[in-house]
């Protein structure tokens, strides 16, 4: 959600971002649909008004004048019933509307239609040469016998997968190596609700939009012939969305902020619109774990980048410490979706794509998702303002497994285990073959 009075004044600059961020609306007829529910808002006030004042004569008329103005005050109430009826469905028309409004990009962001277009501002490590072939994740993973995905699909359909003995192992290593990282830096962990209500997901600008399709619903199935009633809670595809609308409706204070929180949890994604995409190996799949960096800041700009600098960086360190090649490319507009500001993915070298595959994701949102689920602090003189939001992947597995198993094989088919995560597997040097 954005500021509407910054809208109404610059009208211009809204449109253009929505025409850089290839959202389908048209500003100018927000404006008229705007202003034509504050003059019906005017007229019904005003009615009610005439009201409030006529109940409070009523008592001292009699006879005539008596009968009169009850006749008035029928006709009165049929017309504010009929105003609040037509107020009622103009405000669901302005509600889903302002909802589309986009948020506007830092000038420095690029201008461009889809990923293609994305710039890259920043490359780290050297992309490993081998002296064999080297084997992809999957035929990696299926003849250590750590990863079956046949079995996998067989329990859950596509892009479904087992992780099993090792390759579970390795999984939890590479989490909790995350997790130690980030509180050891002075983080907050959350373990958040896995479900969220629909007004967490409108809040943080998963609904209503595309990214609709791909969260999953709870309930509305049926069970010994009856239907359940949904439940209205949907499996969260990122805790961003239940750690950022944990402070919902509060005002917080300037002392309190910014607030750097880490949530982990399982995700949930149904990958809508994907078919054919990324349909082999662990890269796109229905269900992953990831650590989520989730912070709430001062209305400050230049506050927000330094701290997009520093959540950024943590997502770095980890792939550092772990010797993976990467690069940072900033997100064009077109790719960005409507409420970020600014985003950078990281993209990590993966040695069976030939190339870079996006393995984190960085953003600020301004006040995009603070408006939506109201949360304001108290400046230092007493004015409240909305906080600003930014999140960004800190580690999602299995995708990250992707790139380990790959640029850490061995021309025995093994996989050696990155030094960092050693002491999460008992100090465990190499993968070998199990059964």
């Amino acid at each position: 959600m954005i500021d509407l009075d910054d809208l109404r004044k610059r009208p211009d600059v809204y449109q253009d971002a929505a025409k850089k961020k290839n959202i389908a609306i048209v500003v100018a007829d927000f404006l008229k649909l705007d202003q034509k529910r504050r003059d019906l808002q005017k007229e019904v006030d005003g009615m009610r008004s005439t009201q409030n004042t006529a109940s409070k004569t009523m008592p001292s008329l009699k006879g005539d004048e008596k009968a009169a103005a009850l006749a008035e005050m029928k006709t009165l109430s049929t017309k504010v019933k009929e105003g609040e009826e037509k107020l009622k469905a103009l405000e669901e028309e302005w509600k889903t509307m302002q909802y589309m409004l986009p948020a506007i990009p830092l000038d420095t962001v690029p201008v461009g239609k889809s990923d293609k277009e994305n710039v890259e501002s920043k490359r780290v490590g050297k992309e490993k040469k081998f002296s064999f072939t080297p084997k992809d994740h999957v035929t990696l993973g299926e003849a250590l016998g750590i990863i079956d995905i046949p079995r996998g699909a067989k329990v859950s359909g596509a892009r479904s997968y087992f992780l099993k003995g090792d390759g579970a192992r390795l999984h939890q290593a590479v989490l909790r190596y995350t997790m130690d990282s980030l509180v050891a830096k002075g983080w907050t962990l959350f373990a958040p609700p896995l479900m969220a209500n629909e007004a967490c997901f409108i809040g943080t600008g998963f609904f209503p939009g595309a990214d609709q399709a791909n969260i999953y619903a709870v309930g509305g199935q049926e069970k010994q012939g009856g239907p359940i009633e949904a439940d209205n809670l949907h499996l969260i595809g990122t805790s961003e969305v239940t750690v950022c609308s944990y402070h919902s409706g509060e005002v917080l204070t300037a002392e309190d902020l910014p607030k750097r929180y880490a949530g982990y949890s399982a995700c949930f994604r149904r990958e809508a619109g994907t078919y054919g995409k990324d349909t082999k190996g662990l890269y796109r799949v229905h269900q992953f774990e990831k650590v989520e960096q989730v912070v709430l800041c001062e209305a400050n700009v230049d506050t927000a980048l330094a701290l997009f600098e520093e959540i950024r960086k943590n997502a770095e360190d980890l792939l550092q410490a772990m010797e993976l090649p990467y690069r940072i490319v900033d997100v064009c507009t077109g790719d960005m979706g409507k409420g970020k500001v600014f985003m950078q993915d990281i993209e990590t070298w993966m040695p069976s794509r030939n190339g870079y595959g996006e393995t984190h994701s960085c953003s600020y949102l301004g006040d995009f998702q603070a408006r939506r689920l109201n949360i304001k602090y108290t400046t230092k003189e007493g004015e409240k303002k909305f906080v600003h939001t930014l999140n960004n992947t800190c580690i999602a597995s299995p995708r990250i497994l992707i790139p380990i198993l790959e640029i850490y094989q061995n021309e025995d088919g093994s996989v050696t285990v990155p030094e960092v995560l050693r002491p999460y597997m008992a100090n465990q040097k190499t993968i070998k073959a199990q059964g």
